[in-house]
């Protein structure tokens, strides 16, 4: 089924898959949820969390336990490993930046800005620097939440601790704002999503300074700019992520109106797009060779599937 791209819409592929399904269903429940007094719509929003998490991973965790009691392990994997991969977005990504890089290079602006999705901001009017700084930090963002997190669970949890951080996230993102309309609703939303990216995102940032070492970027600005930047983001574990990259690549990311991380050292060109995308993909490896001995040791003595 592959990644769903906002880009088509119409696909079967994009409306069934899961991320997309459950954004729907908080986008159908949430009207019910609502309520003018404070406290009422917090109460509402724990509710509204914990319906959709419950809603969405339950039928996961009894179907594989059938799946692997009753019938062949082969056909356990099968579906064991396609909802696993549900909740990972890595070859998307990798498509965009690697045409917002070549578009940028032929100075195709027009065709780069579509490729700024990740990043929330009006990409009408944006240059190419500024198209490569969204796409950069999309990409270091999205280490954490499309990648890492879920990495993180299944290694503790199994698929279903996959299914339930990105129901988290997915709640977090349709409607963990601060804005008027979310952030009475939103709030155990946004603060779930803070809590199980915590440990993640902290780990990636360490591999990431440690991955610009093994390339040969600037692992010492990585390290000095994760910790001097990190909390200039509004969220307090993207910024991590974001800093290290910025840090490694000796380049500025700004999002105007919100922050600036790095340094301008260099300039923000195409070719620094594919080497944040080659940091992130060492990174992932090593993340999941980090957490191969904690899946052999949970699946060994707790729980198989």
């Amino acid at each position: 089924m592959g990644d769903p791209s906002p880009h088509n819409p119409k696909r079967i592929t994009y409306r069934l898959h899961p991320t997309v399904v459950i954004g729907k269903f908080i986008g159908l429940i949430k009207p019910y949820f609502k309520n003018s007094k404070p406290k009422i719509a917090k109460l509402n929003g724990l509710f509204l969390g914990l319906i959709t998490i419950f809603i969405f991973a339950l039928p996961v965790y009894f179907g594989l336990g059938v799946l692997f009691t009753f019938l062949h392990i082969g056909i356990y994997a099968f579906f064991a490993v396609i909802f696993l991969k549900f909740t990972i977005c890595i070859k998307l990504e990798t498509d965009w930046a690697k045409a917002a890089a070549k578009s940028i290079a032929s100075s195709d602006l027009d065709d780069a800005r579509k490729y700024a999705h990740f990043s929330r901001r009006n990409s009408q009017n944006l240059t190419g620097p500024q198209i490569t700084s969204s796409v950069i930090e999309s990409m270091a963002e999205n280490l954490i939440d499309f990648k890492l997190s879920p990495i993180f669970f299944y290694a503790f949890f199994g698929v279903t601790g996959a299914i339930i951080f990105k129901a988290i996230n997915t709640l977090d993102g349709m409607v963990g704002f601060r804005d008027t309309e979310h952030k009475d609703i939103g709030w155990f939303s946004a603060k779930l999503d803070t809590i199980v990216n915590y440990i993640p995102t902290r780990f990636a940032t360490l591999l990431i300074i440690f991955v610009s070492f093994l390339i040969g970027e600037n692992y010492r600005g990585s390290w000095r700019i994760a910790l001097r930047d990190f909390s200039k983001t509004p969220s307090r574990n993207h910024g991590w992520p974001m800093a290290a990259m910025a840090g490694a690549l000796n380049i500025q990311l700004e999002k105007p109106g919100q922050y600036v991380l790095g340094e301008k050292i260099d300039e923000l060109t195409p070719k620094k797009i594919l080497t944040a995308l080659k940091i992130r993909n060492l990174t992932i490896l090593l993340f999941i060779l980090f957490t191969l001995p904690i899946i052999w040791i949970i699946r060994l003595f707790f729980f198989p599937f």
